[in-house]
Order: structure tokens, then sequence, then C-alpha cells
């Protein structure tokens, strides 16, 4: 996919993550769960990529034991996400904006640092997605709470290998589309990993993200866009 493309997926992710909501949906195992958070709005066909104005999701009825709750995710193309399933510190989310099918996985950082300390920003997301009318699965992408610095790349490390991510707004993408598919799969069967970047005023961010529930976030995605 091309860089442009991306770019314009990314700039309705920009908006939706504007408004995003901040509630979430509980999960059940068994069956999908609806949800209604606010996100980033699609590229193209106005799918999710790195997955806006939302209605408030309805918390689900809790099961015996208490599950982990969903990341609120945004809208999608203007089109309130359907929350899949929970998955550890992940949710898998589906859309049809346009009638054109969208699924991700979605996670908020575990930790997130900056330098100077305490400097405001707009929440962070990390999206994994598939959007099967362009041919499109598992693209890795990012929205980070503030415009980064132009003409900047982010770096995302996770065991001890580095990934450079373009950037334009807020959004940023895995800079080699080729390296995706291992870098998916690396993310599948590790722990953690961390993006940083720069601002367009001068402050360094660090966000850590668990990838605890990735694979199984993944695997529901894969079975709902094939």
């Amino acid at each position: 996919m091309s860089h442009v493309t991306r770019s314009i997926f990314g700039i309705s992710l920009v908006v939706a993550a504007a408004i995003a909501l901040t509630a979430s949906a509980t999960a059940q195992p068994a069956a999908p769960a609806p949800a209604t958070p606010a996100k980033p709005n699609p590229p193209k066909p106005a799918a999710p990529k790195p997955p806006q104005a939302a209605a408030k999701p309805k918390p689900k009825p809790a099961p015996a034991a208490a599950a982990p709750e969903a990341p609120a995710a945004p809208a999608v193309g203007g089109v309130q996400p359907t929350l899949l399933g929970t998955f550890g510190d992940w949710g898998a989310y589906t859309a049809s904006p346009a009638g054109k099918k969208v699924c991700f996985a979605l996670a908020k950082p575990a930790n997130s640092q900056t330098t100077p300390p305490g400097r405001p920003r707009d929440p962070a997301f990390l999206f994994v997605s598939s959007r099967p009318a362009e041919k499109v699965k598992d693209e890795v992408s990012l929205i980070i709470g503030y415009g980064f610095k132009p003409n900047s790349d982010a770096t995302l490390e996770m065991g001890g290998a580095t990934y450079a991510m373009y950037t334009q707004a807020d959004g940023a993408w895995v800079k080699n589309a080729a390296e995706e598919t291992r870098l998916v799969d690396s993310m599948r069967k590790g722990t953690d990993l961390t993006i940083k970047g720069t601002s367009a005023r001068g402050t360094a961010t660090s966000d850590v993200f668990s990838l605890k529930g990735l694979a199984q976030a993944l695997d529901k995605v894969g079975q709902e866009c094939r």
C-alpha cells in the first residue's frame, strides 16, 4: 500500500482519536459484543489506517467472573465499531464504513513517558488492521496523541529489533511494508513493544504497549475479515 493511501487513512484516524470515547465495553468470550467508542477514520474506503465520531458504548452484563475491559475504540468512517471480543490487553473490532468491512485489533499504552515530563497529549492507540476490499492484512499503525515533528520518523522497538515508522500529523505506519509480516509474527509471540517519537514542539515520547492477548485478538479479526 502506498504511503499516500496510508496517510489519507491516518488523517481520518486523527479526527477519530480526537473524539474517542473514554467508555469501554465488557467482552464475552463466547459471543461478539457491541462496542461504541469513538476512534480514527479509515483511508481510501474509509477504513482504519495506523485503527470518526461516535456513540457511547453500552456496558455488557458482567459475567460471574470479572472480565478484562476492551480498550475504547474510535468510530471508523463515521460508523461505530462492534466489539468482537476482549483478549488480555487487546480488543478486536469490526465496522463497515461505506459498506466496506474493516477489522482491527486495538490497544492503549500500558505505560507512557514524555521528556520533558508532564507534557499534555491526547490518547494514544496501536492498531493492527485488515481491510479485505483493499487486500490489506495485519497493517500496523499508531495514533500518538499529538502532531509529530514534520519529516521525522518514529521507531518501534521489540525483542532487540527496531522498525522505522514514517509519520504524518499524529499517525505513524511501518516505513517498510515488507517488514510487517515479520513484525506481526514477532508481536504475536512477544510480551511488549515500545514506540518512540518526537512532537512538533520537541517533546520526546516513549509508549510501551503490552502484547498480552494480541495473538487471540488477531485470530478473531482473521475469522471476521477473511
